[in-house]
């Protein structure tokens, strides 16, 4: 099925930024998207609109009782001057999950993926070209229904608004850096049977606390642990988690209570096909740390639509550190992060057919 929609141009376009100078998510184009659900119609209404203010009721449910989720993607120029997306159709069947378990409703991937084609389409000369940078892509859903009342909001809206990005973390130039990630043992992120695989801000909001400690011991991240035990290794903040002890890469399983990256299942399907043994399973902190110790943990690396590939080079946890390899960025990081990188900027040939071109 084909959609349209309407489309409203705005008459006072923005500066475009400096390249050089691009930080995340801090600038925005001159349009969004907007679509609303209304129950017993459906969504409808779907439009292009100038970039600005929207209007909230005080009493909107999303304000109150945190119906709402988010997507996160990207627009990559090539050198050819095309434009591309990664994989977008795992983020509409990404955002149907989210969305189901927060009873609001889904949106046909169809209909998901046109609409971002159609907006990054018409702000297409805000897709950055410098090495390191992309247009990032903020999809997202909420309740504006005017109540007070704990149940499911009758009326809602699907926006999309696009932000021209430098790597999230500031590296000059883009690539990566090795960074210190910190292992959070006491605050819980998720739980089985709650929203930790769904895309939600609540999940976001709970994380703040522990980030900060984080950063005030000087690390980027928090590596999260299971809720139950506090052993288990589940997923590093904005990123899931990845451990080559020996020959083996391991990342925790998804039984709900991470996040089931795009990235993710891109790094697990890439070291399949390059015959290197990967392994979804759990893995106590304390089996990582006894590798450390016998010169058996090789790599660490964190995989995510803003990072792509992140290399850790150090787990800080209460009193002591764990020194990842030689402290630098490992072969196979790195193999991932140009690979992935390549992919998805047309530098190298889409051999997996991952990218979807506007």
């Amino acid at each position: 099925m084909k959609y349209s929609f309407d489309i409203e141009l705005t008459t006072i376009p923005k500066p475009k930024p400096d390249p050089d100078t691009l930080k995340f998510g801090k600038v925005f184009t001159d349009h969004m998207f907007i679509m609303e659900y209304e129950t017993g119609k459906g969504w409808h209404d779907g439009r292009v609109v100038p970039y600005g203010p929207i209007t909230l009721d005080p009493a909107a449910a999303v304000l109150h009782y945190g119906q709402e989720m988010f997507e996160g993607m990207k627009a990559y120029s090539t050198p050819d001057k095309r434009v591309q997306l990664f994989r977008p159709y795992l983020n509409a069947a990404r955002a149907r999950k989210s969305n189901e378990r927060l009873c609001m409703p889904e949106i046909d991937d169809e209909l998901f993926v046109s609409a971002i084609k159609t907006i990054v389409d018409i702000d297409r000369s805000w897709v950055p070209e410098k090495e390191g940078t992309s247009l990032y892509i903020r999809p997202f859903v909420f309740a504006d229904d005017a109540f007070l009342g704990v149940h499911a909001a009758n009326h809602y809206k699907f926006m999309i608004i696009l932000s021209p990005v430098g790597p999230y973390f500031d590296i000059p130039g883009g690539g990566i850096v090795p960074i210190s990630i910190y292992v959070e043992d006491e605050l819980v992120r998720a739980a089985i049977g709650g929203v930790g695989f769904a895309k939600v801000g609540g999940n976001y909001a709970a994380s703040l606390k522990a980030q900060s400690k984080a950063q005030s011991l000087g690390c980027a991240q928090v590596l999260w642990l299971d809720a139950k035990e506090h052993s288990f290794v589940e997923e590093i903040g904005t990123s899931n988690a990845f451990f080559m002890i020996e020959d083996e890469v391991i990342t925790a399983p998804l039984q709900g209570t991470i996040l089931p990256g795009i990235t993710r299942t891109s790094v697990i399907e890439l070291l399949k096909k390059w015959g290197i043994k990967v392994s979804e399973r759990k893995l106590r902190i304390e089996d990582i740390e006894n590798a450390a110790k016998e010169g058996k943990l090789k790599e660490i690396f964190g995989s995510g639509t803003a990072v792509v590939i992140s290399s850790i080079s150090k787990l800080m946890r209460k009193d002591y550190e764990i020194i990842v390899g030689d402290g630098g960025i490992g072969k196979l990081t790195q193999r991932l992060y140009d690979t992935l990188h390549g992919i998805q900027t047309g530098r190298i040939p889409d051999e997996m057919n991952w990218t979807v071109e506007v």
